[in-house]
């Protein structure tokens, strides 16, 4: 080994602490900036690839056949911003399906298979034009009783048997014959000419679809220009809603990419630190170590050398630190991504390699740039002065604030603790910086984390609170709610008399009664999560489900949509919209958007009285019972068997709703990379206060000769960081709510939701009372250890330290 491979060696080796210090921030930096970019890279790719491939429509708009003819829809193509369209195309929406009684899955023959949105095109299975559809199993329908349906029906159409269209007269069949779409879920299921002429006879309803392509179509405000654009090219009334390929992507890539807001929020913080870290501990490196500079330069070391041996003991642990936080990034990544690409037809959902270099060399690179500054001036230090300034006892300094601080009423350690950082500014400056990214670290992360419980929290708000819930009797061995709201063998309750026998009780306290109508609304987003249409009876005002806007319906014909569903099609308070049931429709008024987590992504509620009126059946499959204070429950529970029973109605305990695995894997992330910074944090002011104590050991020598105790030394020590701390918290407090702030409600908006002030407002005083004072926390965890070393210094030691 070369002499100055022995010399980096021996600097490494001396200085483990530092070393990790500076391992522990490139590893933190280069994981969350890994993830982030990586995430981005892996989701949005496949989404983008494929919808460039296959000429995705912007936007697919349906015409209500009855108003617009397809002569009139054609003539939107048009309109204004229209760069590119196609269609029309006919379109049947909201057609309810069971799967056929030839399926080889036999517990599924027969099973509610959802309604499902059906066109037809002249060019299945072509190359060529706009929204191209691609196949993922089986062949295109060629005959009139042949149908293609979605990937997402795997799990309940057997490939070759048959979908029966419930909802029609005469209930026509078709044979399953393939499985494909569109990338922007266009439609749903796909027949030829002949086929849907078989649905038209049967009494389906058809409409017109058109596909659209835009010159700005980048965001939502531009898809909702454009949108208002075709309907203004159209006969009024004519839209009965829009598929925006936004929702599609969100669809796709949102859960994944909800991860990435916090994630850049720390990777910047971590990039941040180990700037910060490094320059401290290789600044300090030199400054302690000015004689041993000296020495190598007398023994024939170049500047160069020197300056290349201080900044190498920084990039070996660095390095160490970037290789362990890209592997441990990729690692990180395949649970967070899982099947967020599969549907896209992407490979493993695994980081690009092109991520995982770039980014640790570009870290690296800063980590070079920062430990070659300090490095340099060691470089260029000259050989004697490096040995007389190595010897020569440094001149006091602060002098000023050891007199005022020697005024206070405080211990004479403490005041003398106290006026330390004023003696080095530079250095206090330093250690103050370290605990400020400690606590916005910790600021960031306890409002992210206080938001996710607030997201998960079922217990507060929603369909799912109640203290008991009466449900359907299940027949023995089928579990309750196996088959669609449609399905004749799924229980409904009836709710009048439910709600008469509840209301007889002694100790029900409120009740109200809701389910799923086994209705969609037309227009809904056709792929992925269903539309689910529910009707409620009775005030369930008890729950404090929350509203984003709008008010809650009052009148028969009026509707509360929720806010992920109004934001994929573009509702507003006061639009109208058309919801099927068993291919009758019944038009509403939106009055309300609501925010709710509990009961599926795409919702919407109206009172059972409204389908009762316009005909349809208001399905009633759950009641939320609350108990008087003081009531015990299983006592309840006795009581409410004998009224039930007779009924089908059985009383079934709350289980406290579902977890949303995305939102803890969020969490067990954010609390990860946190301890993270907290722990580089305290170990950047042990590394100072390390550095410090040991220029100050002769001064520490004349103290005990004096009288000092261990006690007392521990304290000066601790105090010399405490007012630093107590700074830095003040100011890095305000700057972590800033940065979550930022950050949270991005989050939400990559799953396509907005959130209440309920989950947006993290921030309490029983919160921040604490955190202001985290910063006195983090400087005192880092200077504890060093002021034990302190503590324990023998005098005559001390004393011959210079």
């Amino acid at each position: 080994m070369s002499a100055l491979g022995k010399v980096v060696r021996s600097g490494v080796g001396r200085r483990r602490v530092q070393s990790l210090v500076m391992a522990l921030t490139t590893f933190a930096a280069v994981t969350s900036s890994v993830l982030s970019l990586g995430l981005l890279a892996v989701v949005q790719a496949p989404f983008d690839h494929a919808f460039s491939a296959r000429n995705g429509a912007h936007l697919a708009v349906q015409f209500d056949g009855s108003k617009a003819t397809a002569a009139q829809a054609a003539a939107t193509a048009h309109a204004a911003g229209v760069t590119e369209a196609a269609g029309p195309y006919p379109i049947a929406a909201a057609l309810d399906t069971t799967v056929g009684m030839d399926c080889s899955k036999k517990d599924w023959a027969g099973h509610d298979n959802g309604p499902i949105t059906v066109t037809t095109r002249p060019d299945l299975g072509s190359t060529s034009g706009m929204d191209q559809l691609v196949l993922t199993q089986g062949r295109w329908p060629t005959s009139s009783g042949e149908i293609a349906l979605p990937w997402q029906h795997y799990a309940t159409v057997c490939f070759g048997d048959s979908v029966v269209f419930s909802s029609l007269p005469g209930k026509p069949s078709f044979k399953v014959v393939g499985f494909g779409g569109s990338v922007t879920n266009s439609a749903t299921a796909f027949a030829t000419a002949d086929g849907f002429a078989r649905l038209t006879a049967a009494g389906a309803k058809s409409d017109e679809q058109m596909l659209y392509r835009f010159a700005k179509a980048g965001t939502n405000a531009d898809i909702a220009t454009d949108k208002k654009a075709v309907a203004a090219a159209a006969p009024a009334g004519a839209v009965e809603g829009g598929q925006t390929y936004l929702t599609a992507e969100q669809q796709a890539t949102g859960n994944a990419k909800a991860y990435v807001p916090f994630l850049i929020g720390f990777g910047f913080l971590g990039l941040f630190m180990s700037v910060l870290i490094i320059s401290i501990v290789v600044s300090g490196t030199v400054a302690s170590g000015i004689r041993r500079i000296g020495i190598l330069k007398s023994l024939g070391f170049t500047p160069s050398q020197v300056a290349r041996a201080y900044t190498a003991q920084a990039m070996i642990p660095a390095t160490l630190g970037l290789v362990l936080g890209t592997v441990f990034g990729n690692l990180l990544a395949v649970p967070i991504l899982g099947g967020a690409t599969k549907q896209l037809g992407a490979g493993n959902a695994t980081i690009p390699l092109w991520v995982s270099a770039v980014v640790p060399l570009g870290t690296l690179l800063i980590v070079g740039v920062t430990a070659l500054i300090p490095a340099l001036r060691a470089g260029r230090m000259p050989t004697v002065r490096a040995l007389v300034v190595g010897r020569a006892p440094k001149a006091g300094g602060g002098q000023t604030a050891q007199r005022l601080a020697s005024r206070l009423p405080l211990p004479r350690a403490m005041s003398l603790g106290l006026a330390q950082p004023f003696a080095r500014p530079v250095r206090a400056v330093l250690v103050g910086a370290a605990v400020l990214f400690g606590v916005v670290s910790a600021t960031f992360a306890v409002g992210l984390e206080t938001g996710f419980n607030k997201y998960l929290d079922t217990s507060t708000s929603g369909f799912n609170v109640a203290s008991e819930f009466v449900e359907p009797t299940a027949d023995v061995g089928v579990p309750w709610g196996l088959y669609g709201p449609n399905d004749p063998r799924n229980p409904h309750l009836d709710a009048a008399k439910v709600a008469a026998a509840l209301a007889g009780i002694p100790g029900t306290k409120a009740a109200f009664g809701w389910g799923e109508s086994g209705a969609t609304m037309v227009g809904a987003p056709p792929g992925g999560e269903p539309t689910r249409v529910f009707t409620v009876t009775g005030d369930f005002s008890w729950t404090h489900l929350e509203l984003l806007s709008g008010r809650w319906y009052s009148a028969p014909g009026e509707a509360v949509v929720g806010d992920k569903l109004a934001s994929a099609v573009g509702i507003h308070v006061g639009d109208d919209v058309t919801v099927v049931q068993q291919n009758k429709q019944l038009p509403l008024k939106v009055v309300g958007i609501n925010f709710d987590t509990n009961v599926g992504d795409y919702t919407l509620m109206t009172d059972a009285a409204t389908f009762t009126a316009a005909g349809l059946t208001p399905h009633i499959d759950q009641f939320n019972v609350e108990l008087a204070d003081n009531v015990n429950g299983s006592d309840w529970s006795t009581s409410a068997a004998a009224a039930l029973t007779p009924l089908n109605a059985s009383v079934q305990p709350n289980s406290g709703g579902g977890k949303n695995i995305v939102v803890i894997t969020m969490g067990a992330l954010v609390a990860t990379l946190t301890l993270m910074m907290i722990a580089v944090a305290a170990l950047g002011v042990l590394s100072m206060v390390v550095q410090d104590t040991r220029e100050r050991v002769h001064d520490l020598g004349i103290f005990k000769v004096l009288g000092m105790t261990p006690k007392q030394t521990i304290a000066m020590v601790l105090t010399s960081v405490s007012l630093t701390g107590l700074i830095a918290g003040l100011i890095g407090v305000p700057l972590g709510v800033a940065v979550e702030k930022a950050t949270l409600n991005p989050m939400g908006n990559a799953i396509g939701r907005h959130l209440p002030p309920s989950v947006s407002h993290t921030y309490t005083a029983g919160l921040l009372i604490p955190l202001l004072a985290g910063g006195i926390v983090i400087a005192l965890l880092g200077a504890l250890l060093p002021a034990g070393w302190a503590a324990r210094t023998r005098t005559a030691t001390a004393l011959r330290t210079e």
